[in-house]
């Protein structure tokens, strides 16, 4: 299995309830059901006040490498990951467990 995670800090300016943000966290939280190659999902914001932490973070997991390929080449989460290019930056980690 290979896990996927993803942290996301909103830019400069950028608050959570800016409608931009409203929408690409539903297009990632409707994601979970929505591509058959995840086997695990969860999204949330942080709830962290440390001034390392990011802001928001996905957390899943594929059955292998190709899965994984298949999920980030999907068009939902190509089209979520548009959505978030345009407020936030965001760092990732995969590994196997």
């Amino acid at each position: 299995m290979i896990r996927h995670l993803v942290l996301f800090r909103l830019n400069e300016g950028v608050e959570r309830d800016d409608p931009r943000v409203v929408e690409g966290v539903e297009a990632f939280r409707s994601l979970g059901g929505r591509i058959p190659e995840i086997r695990f999902w969860e999204c949330a914001w942080n709830i962290s006040d440390r001034p390392i932490a990011y802001d928001f973070a996905i957390n899943s997991a594929f059955e292998d490498a190709d899965a994984l390929r298949r999920y980030v080449e999907h068009p939902e989460h190509q089209a979520g990951v548009g959505l978030w290019r345009e407020f936030a930056t965001w760092v990732i980690a995969d590994y196997e467990f």
